[in-house]
């Protein structure tokens, strides 16, 4: 039982407690003496004039990412062959181009190998000079980067593919609320769309091919999930509420299109004989326990596992409970069992991606802010001209175990702060009752306040519950510091 009672926000430093999260698990929060001065001798963005570097800053580039999202990673433009084929081109910023292997820079990413995002403090992968202006693709500014062009085939097939160095110029910087507002005709057209000549029909061109990939992955067993990650609303550092969005249109539209740029980025670095990174979920081992929450609900699956047969599930029990579909795909996201990184030698089978129901999968598009995406870059820049590997084998395992211990340790560190975030929200509301549904009757019970969007502990009154149940909480105390809320009946 948490053993703190409720506290004024004002004297709980949401920020320094991050701070302290990251240390303790094994991540570095500032970047060191070195890095800041190989930061200070970077005049400006990458200037380079290899005749290999297409000129692409004519074409109706955008980017379309979160609200507040300054390290913009990718941009997108789509052209319309005929016959229901779209050639889509995906631009990658070329971190690689201002940040050198070995370098104190690269030293440090590779040390916490990923961004960590927090409501009270954003830990860059990169200092925030690169990650959010040099190496950021910027609306209105000229940027390297790394071109992957595949054709969208009209059953989403995907079709011809290239991958190439390029200059690029974002036309819009759009955000993913007003784009699917305006692309599900309930808000107006954003403002950057409108400004800029062509990209209305680029985004809705681009929602087609999306659409058909994601129906492709679909048919093949691509698992359709959704969990509830809280997002703590702050002001002059006080939370002032939690704020739950699910995925929306314009989400996924760049989740396809990144799916795809990485699968074509993973074949073409197989069939160039250099090793591949791969993102990677195994076949669950807990098959069992999935068929067994299947069972509760009346359907029967396969004896071996088949994400076919799931997602069809998962189908039917959205559309049967849109309200606890999320605490189902919580409870099924755990049993599946978490990615990991591993190297793909040439020549080797892939172990592919249970979840995405792809063969093919390495994290190549967001550079700026994952380290497994850096290493792609510079595979991929080495084996455009034939170049020698930049890593060696027994280098490269130890990197991608590295980056999967790294990157669980971030998801610790957010999860940490969205509970701290949530119990500070509530340390003034201590004696409070909530409608809750019951979403874990494993080593303790816990409950989720249906508003605001918070889980807690349900310490007393938990005879006879089972997760689905709905029930009147009352909220007896709070640990900040240790993210703890503890409720009874």
């Amino acid at each position: 039982m948490a053993n703190g009672q409720g506290k004024d926000r004002r004297r709980v430093d949401l920020a320094a407690l991050a701070a302290e999260s990251m240390r303790e698990h094994g991540l570095e929060p500032d970047f060191p003496p070195d890095a800041q001065r190989q930061l200070a001798q970077i005049a400006g963005p990458a200037q380079e004039t290899d005749g290999q570097i297409r000129d692409l800053t004519a074409l109706a580039w955008a980017s379309i990412d979160n609200d507040d999202s300054l390290d913009l990673d990718q941009l997108s433009v789509a052209e319309d062959l005929g016959g229901g084929n779209t050639r889509v081109l995906v631009a990658v910023a070329d971190v690689d181009a201002l940040v050198k292997k070995s370098s104190p820079i690269d030293r440090h990413a590779e040390e916490n190998t990923t961004s960590v995002y927090t409501a009270a403090r954003i830990f860059p992968m990169l200092p925030e000079r690169l990650s959010t202006n040099l190496t950021s693709l910027n609306q209105d500014a000229d940027r390297l980067a790394m071109v992957v062009s595949y054709v969208v085939q009209e059953d989403g097939l995907l079709g011809e593919t290239e991958i190439y160095r390029a200059r690029v110029r974002n036309k819009a910087k759009l955000a993913y609320n007003s784009v699917t507002a305006w692309l599900d005709g309930q808000g107006p057209m954003p403002e950057a769309m409108a400004k800029a000549d062509g990209i209305s029909e680029q985004i809705r061109m681009q929602d087609q091919a999306a659409e058909r990939l994601r129906q492709r992955r679909a048919e093949r067993g691509a698992l359709d999930l959704e969990t509830i990650e809280p997002r703590a609303i702050m002001q002059d550092g006080q939370v002032l509420d939690l704020h739950y969005e699910p995925q929306n249109r314009a989400q996924k539209l760049i989740e396809d299109f990144m799916i795809a740029a990485n699968g074509v980025a993973s074949r073409f670095l197989e069939q160039q004989g250099f090793p591949v990174m791969q993102r990677v979920v195994r076949t669950p081992e807990r098959w069992d326990r999935i068929q067994r929450l299947a069972a509760e609900y009346g359907t029967r699956l396969p004896s071996e596992p088949d994400s076919r047969a799931l997602e069809r599930f998962l189908k039917v029990r959205r559309q049967a409970d849109p309200v606890r579909f999320p605490d189902l795909s919580l409870a099924i996201v755990k049993m599946l069992g978490s990615g990991e990184y591993v190297v793909q030698m040439p020549g080797e089978e892939p172990i592919g991606h249970f979840g995405l129901a792809v063969r093919d999968y390495s994290h190549s598009t967001a550079p700026n802010r994952r380290y497994p995406d850096l290493i792609t870059q510079r595979l991929l820049k080495a084996a455009l001209p034939g170049d020698r590997w930049p890593y060696g084998r027994d280098e490269l395992t130890a990197l991608a175990d590295h980056c999967t211990e790294q990157e669980d340790a971030a998801n610790k560190v957010e999860r940490q702060i969205r509970k701290s975030a949530a119990a500070l929200l509530l340390s003034d509301r201590i004696g409070e009752r909530f409608n809750a549904i019951v979403t874990g009757v494993s080593k303790g019970t816990w409950v989720r306040v249906l508003h605001p969007p918070v889980e807690g502990m349900l310490v007393s009154g938990r005879d006879g519950l089972d997760v689905g149940d709905k029930l009147m909480v009352k909220l007896v105390s709070v640990d900040v510091e240790r993210g703890f809320i503890d409720f009874v009946q």
